[in-house]
């Protein structure tokens, strides 16, 4: 290898961390160089087929190309079956560099007109490097593993072809993306593609059908609609919420969904988040709808005059928002066109800052402990499009860093990716099968009270502006609803979920004692439902099971006889006789502590 490649490649020789599976920058060059090995696949078994682009990703790798055929699953099982030949072969990867002139020679002559097109799109004095292994060479930036061999064959599986367009501009060529996965072991692939399997039958859009809680409808794209059971998951979710918010010093206020475009110019959104907002004319005025709470919080807090004394003055919200979202990246409740968003704006005092802002993390960490959720924070700092002066940004910056280290939190830096009024804090949950979702937010804005020109009355008798924080907890709440629907695999917790029991009458006889047991179930402020159908006992039960019901009591002569009934967990099987009142005891606990079937 020369010296060039040396420094400019990853190699395995090297035993230090920087080469593990577990480095970032490791990982995505080794499915980089999965990427090359792909389209080396692809041109040898069909070299009609023009090479666009292939990077590595979060997770995997994918190839685009133009193809006068599609890639079906047998197509791709071929390709798969080449890729481990070419991983065999150990081919040497090696780095050449052309002159523009030279390069676009080179690729007009392999015939693809892709290649071409991205040359020419390289600034003037670029180096225009390529990559060679074997009889296939691809042009790229790197780096790569020095070796095909370094890949290990066998832990590579082509997961999906999709369309794509050309360069993202559906004005172009549409193109076919073929996605793939690689880890150094066949047991991590195993184990990635068993995760993949249980995550699709986690989907919450899959389960969302099966247990009736939410559906879409042509009429509304992106426009959820929840079914009865839905809201009643939604509705205890708010309930429970609303009592958190409570125990913390909140107010609850609510603002209109559409105001007038002058607001938003002032807000400073219409310049910068125009592009995702609806917009009406009313009484030949310009309004639009809105896309966040924001402006809303601030023209309640300007309603009043306020004293130093009144803050911090904590005022949250459950708003119904719109955002103009592009159809193809709609998906389920994860991403819509409206959303009920939780927001809170804080207005304090600047010697307040730090401990409200310790004081959100808190009531963080409450919540999303109640769910099984455990987090990483992302503090994002000032990006290129913002508003105000640097160094007040360092300040909140500087002030969000200390309040969280105070309290022993770790975080990962993101510059340059934070709002445009402010710095923030970024909450990533992690699921139970450790996938992560961003959520909860704190954003420190210096800016949006000067625009609105907000003031209080301080100790010292003068006017003086109040710095303001602006959160959300669960984010979007139908987006929530989607995350956790599939961290608990749709098996909700006794207290969230929209059926808590289930009745079973085994006979006839039985069926008016049930009546009586839901009765002073239901009395007891519990979610019941009785199954009197004509069907055996046992497909009741089944059924009920994949209700998710979290039990079912089972009544029948016996339990008539002796004021009994017998309970059956979802997960932990038949319980036993016992009496009502022990079991609601029971099942009031659960509800009260908020307990998980973990928990039981």
């Amino acid at each position: 290898m020369s010296e060039e490649n040396k420094n400019s490649e990853f190699s395995l020789e090297n035993k230090n961390s920087e080469f593990s599976f577990e480095n970032e920058s490791y990982r995505k060059t080794y499915w980089h160089t999965c990427s090359h090995i792909l389209a080396q696949a692809v041109k040898r078994l069909y070299p009609e087929v023009k090479l666009a682009i292939g990077p590595s990703i979060d997770e995997g790798f994918y190839y685009d190309m133009d193809s006068p055929f599609p890639f079906t699953p047998e197509i791709l099982e071929k390709l798969e079956g080449e890729m481990r030949k070419i991983c065999k072969e150990k081919l040497k990867l090696e780095r050449f560099e052309l002159p523009r002139e030279e390069a676009l020679k080179f690729m007009e002559e392999k015939g693809e007109p892709y290649k071409v097109e991205l040359i020419h799109d390289l600034p003037e004095d670029a180096h225009i490097s390529f990559y060679k292994q074997g009889e296939f060479t691809d042009l790229c930036a790197g780096p790569h593993l020095d070796s095909t061999g370094r890949v290990k064959g066998n832990a590579i599986k082509l997961t999906a072809c999709n369309a794509a367009y050309w360069r993202g501009d559906s004005n172009r060529q549409t193109l076919q993306r073929i996605y793939g996965i690689a880890f150094p072991k066949k047991e991590q692939l195993d184990e990635y593609l068993a995760k993949i399997e249980e995550a699709k039958r986690r989907d919450h859009r899959k389960l969302g059908k099966e247990l009736g809680l939410f559906m879409m409808a042509e009429e509304g794209p992106g426009f959820p609609f929840f079914l009865p059971k839905g809201m009643v998951l939604k509705n205890t979710l708010l309930e429970y919420w609303r009592a958190c918010h409570k125990r913390y010093g909140y107010v609850e206020i609510a603002t209109p969904i559409i105001l007038n475009q002058d607001l938003w110019h002032r807000s400073g959104h219409w310049d910068h988040y125009k592009d995702n907002m609806y917009t009406t004319v009313i009484d030949g005025e310009d309004y639009a709808i809105k896309p966040m709470n924001c402006p809303g919080g601030m023209l309640v807090y300007k309603n009043e005059p306020h004293s130093y004394r009144d803050l911090p003055l904590r005022m949250a919200e459950l708003g119904l928002v719109h955002r103009h979202e592009m159809s193809g990246a709609l998906h389920g409740l994860f991403r819509v066109r409206c959303f009920t968003q939780d927001d809170a704006h804080i207005f304090m005092t600047p010697d307040q800052m730090k401990d409200e802002i310790k004081g959100v993390v808190k009531i963080f960490d409450e919540i999303y402990s109640t769910f099984g959720l455990t987090y990483q924070i992302e503090l994002s700092t000032m990006p290129e499009d913002h508003m105000g002066d640097e160094k007040i940004w360092h300040f909140a910056e500087e002030t969000l860093q200390a309040a969280i280290q105070e309290m022993g939190k770790d975080f990962i830096l993101n510059p340059g990716d934070g709002a445009f009024y402010g710095p923030k804090l970024d909450f990533h949950l992690a699921d139970s099968l450790g996938r992560t979702w961003q959520c909860g937010t704190i954003q420190l804005d210096f800016q949006m009270p000067e625009r609105f020109d907000l003031e209080y009355v301080g100790e010292d008798g003068e006017k003086h502006r109040p710095v303001m924080i602006h959160r959300a907890l669960l984010g979007s709440i139908e987006r929530f609803i989607g995350v956790i629907t599939e961290h608990f695999a749709g098996a909700f917790p006794v207290w969230l979920s929209p059926v808590q029991v289930k009745v079973l009458p085994v006979t006839d006889r039985a069926a008016e004692y049930a009546d009586q047991v839901a009765a002073q179930l239901t009395e007891n402020g519990f979610r019941v439902e009785v199954d009197h159908r004509n069907e055996k006992i046992g497909k009741k039960i089944r059924e009920a099971q994949l209700e998710k019901t979290p039990y079912m009591l089972v009544v029948g002569d016996r339990d008539m006889e002796n004021g009994t009934v017998s309970p059956r967990h979802r997960a932990a099987g038949d319980l036993g006789a016992m009496s009502l009142a022990d079991f609601q005891a029971k099942l009031r606990r659960e509800v009260d502590e908020k307990l998980k079937d973990s928990d039981l």
